[in-house]
């Protein structure tokens, strides 16, 4: 059966806070809309949360939220924004750019006249846990051959890093220091590394993620049950030849701070406002889906710079796809797991494991 004669296809289904495979209708490619077949879609962290909170979330959702005003949680959606692709068919008014086989990323986002809505994270635009999806075609990048589609997958949770990097406003000479060594953090150290930034420092509580660090380009990884992530970050910025620390009004002599948070749990936060150096810029990235409570006061009597940030520009994803296709870095050890639609269910749970799993890759094909 070819895709242009086809129905149905099979996809992982979040329905009713449980991942289920069932058959959907196959897509038809609207206006500027490409079909295409997934070749493999990785498992982001926040889909284990929306799994989890979304009904909660969505009830609490502040007028204009882009994400949760696209989801009703009562009907299904197919979840999967970390994908790549090969394109099968072109609908209507199409510029035809690229060609059928081609593989391609492209942004999770559909594009209409005065709309948009995200792929994955939509009643009406099934993500890459289907086994074929519609993209708009303006929003296509072509894949070099030589890439394998689980690589070209981590374009998207790279593009978080480097957006977060671009956010900080990093001065020159200032020491980076990255809490959580997920997904998210790696991807903060990746984006750091192809910069030339650096002495990189890194902090999480499990030797797995320590050693993922180490190997995208942490220049020194901090177990927080042993030594505090602060004081080696104060070890790595004090400037040459500075006194030690003095009570009274001479300041530390220490280089610039910036600290990037990438657990998302509630309390990091505050703890991190509590152990900043004065002036420290904090980039929150990690999205935390409760309550976090904070004192100002951390932050007042510092003069700390707190910075929230949010996904990535369209130039900032294609430099992380030219980064990807210019092999300068093996990312492989970023994906440590990969599973067909049935084992969907399953790869949510293992993901909880921090020790065993970085990103597990779905591939809605494989048998």
């Amino acid at each position: 059966m070819t895709t242009s004669s086809a129905t149905n296809m099979r996809a992982a289904v979040m329905r009713r806070q449980q991942i289920v495979v069932d058959q959907m209708a196959m897509p038809v490619p609207g206006s500027g809309q490409v079909l295409v077949k997934t070749l493999a879609c990785g498992i982001c962290g926040s889909d284990l949360h929306m799994l989890k909170h979304g009904p909660r979330l969505s009830a609490e959702a502040a007028p204009g939220d882009r994400i949760m005003s696209n989801m009703d949680f009562e009907r299904d959606v197919v979840m999967g924004h970390e994908f790549c692709a090969e394109v099968l068919e072109f609908g209507p008014d199409c510029q035809t750019a690229v060609k059928p086989g081609q593989k391609v990323c492209s942004l999770p986002a559909m594009l209409g006249p005065g709309w948009r809505r995200p792929v994955g994270y939509s009643n009406d635009f099934n993500g890459g846990y289907g086994e074929y999806m519609l993209l708009h075609e303006q929003l296509l990048l072509p894949v070099h051959e030589n890439v394998t589609a689980d690589l070209a997958a981590l374009t998207e949770p790279l593009a978080v890093g480097l957006h977060a990097v671009e956010k900080a406003q990093i001065e020159a000479g200032a020491v980076p220091l990255v809490v959580g060594c997920g997904p998210v953090g790696l991807a903060v150290i990746v984006a750091l590394k192809s910069k030339g930034l650096g002495p990189i420092l890194a902090a999480d509580y499990s030797p797995a993620r320590r050693a993922l660090a180490l190997a995208m380009g942490a220049d020194e990884v901090i177990d927080p049950a042993v030594n505090s992530p602060h004081e080696s970050w104060r070890r790595a910025a004090t400037l040459p030849d500075a006194p030690p620390p003095a009570l009274g009004p001479i300041p530390e002599r220490l280089k610039p701070a910036v600290i990037f948070e990438c657990v998302g749990v509630p309390g990091v936060i505050d703890q991190i406002m509590a152990g900043a150096p004065q002036g420290g810029r904090i980039v929150v990235v990690g999205v935390c889906m409760e309550t976090v409570n904070f004192r100002p006061y951390r932050g007042i009597i510092k003069e700390l710079n707190l910075q929230f940030v949010l996904g990535y520009t369209p130039d900032e994803f294609a430099a992380c796809l030219a980064l990807i296709d210019s092999g300068k870095l093996d990312l492989s050890p970023l994906i440590t797991g990969h599973v067909g639609l049935d084992g969907v269910a399953g790869a949510f749970e293992d993901l909880a494991d921090p020790d065993h799993h970085c990103k597990i890759m779905v591939e809605p094909h494989r048998h």
